[in-house]
Order: structure tokens, then C-alpha cells, then sequence
């Protein structure tokens, strides 16, 4: 498989966006409830309230790490902002007509490595979706390094 990165920067922000054909309460539950997380990403512990720290588990990584991640905006079923150290990420969700878009940022320090970030993120977004689509996950190889230089040349 070669996926086609689609991240884009825009200043410091890394912005991907995906689109299912699903209601947004199901893509919502996608992002949310730690039963699915787990298909795509890993699961998570804790009390997912706004202000409160839960334990995600980065279950596709090497050794399945656990981190801390801070629940900084919780907007059922439109937005979820979470934050880690210097990782801020915000999740927005938008629906039409029975199709859902994830709009996906992580707001950058400018410190990060763009070239390793995007492609990680296109792998889980993808991940996401073959999850949702009772695919298999795909292979982190066919992401990194070939969609090193698609971000790094947006970085200058």
C-alpha cells in the first residue's frame, strides 16, 4: 500500500482531516469510548472529564507505552481538545447529511519534528478508519519515511 499524505501546515498547526459516511455520534464514539480507541490507537483510564488527566495506552507502539493526556476540552459530539507536555491536539467534528468530518490539529511549538509527526498521524487517522471499516490497520513502514518530505518541505 502507498497512502497519499494529506496533512497540511498552516503556520504552526499540522491539520488532517478524514470523512466517514457515519452519524457524528458514532464518529464521536470512535474518538471517545475506550472500547473503540482501542481498535485504532489504544485504550484509555481514567475520568474523561475536562480538566482531568486519564491514562492512554499508545497500544500500536513499540512496548505500548502508557502517557498521561489532559482532557482540555470536552464538547460532545463536536469537540474533544486533549494535551500532553508540549502535544496539543484538538479534534472537531462536523456533520452533513449523514456524512462526519474529523478535522484533526496538533498545535505545534515549532519545536517538533514535522517530518516523523505527520506521517504518524496519517497512520493513526488511517488506522481510524480501517477500524470503522472492519479493514485491517495499516503498516506504520508505508508511512514513514515515504511521507517524510511531503511535511518537511511545508515546515521551509
Amino acid at each position: 500500500m502507498n497512502p497519499t499524505p494529506t496533512g497540511r501546515l498552516f503556520g504552526k498547526e499540522l491539520v488532517l482531516t478524514r470523512t466517514f459516511r457515519a452519524p457524528i455520534d458514532d464518529v464521536w464514539a470512535s474518538l471517545t469510548e475506550s472500547d473503540r480507541t482501542a481498535r485504532w490507537y489504544g485504550p484509555w483510564q481514567g475520568d474523561a472529564a475536562p480538566g482531568r488527566t486519564i491514562k492512554v495506552q499508545m497500544a500500536l507502539e513499540e512496548g505500548k507505552p502508557w502517557m498521561d493526556m489532559t482532557v482540555d476540552v470536552c464538547e460532545a459530539p463536536r469537540r474533544l481538545a486533549l494535551s500532553s507536555g508540549p502535544w496539543r491536539l484538538d479534534l472537531v467534528l462536523t456533520e452533513t447529511a449523514g456524512v462526519t468530518e474529523l478535522r484533526f490539529t496538533q498545535h505545534l511549538s515549532g519545536d517538533e519534528n514535522v517530518g516523523e509527526i505527520g506521517p504518524g498521524w496519517e497512520f493513526y487517522l488511517d488506522a481510524l478508519t480501517a477500524s470503522r471499516d472492519g479493514r485491517p490497520l495499516p503498516d506504520f513502514a508505508d508511512y514513514y519515511p515515504a511521507m517524510r518530505s511531503h511535511f518537511e518541505s511545508q515546515a521551509g
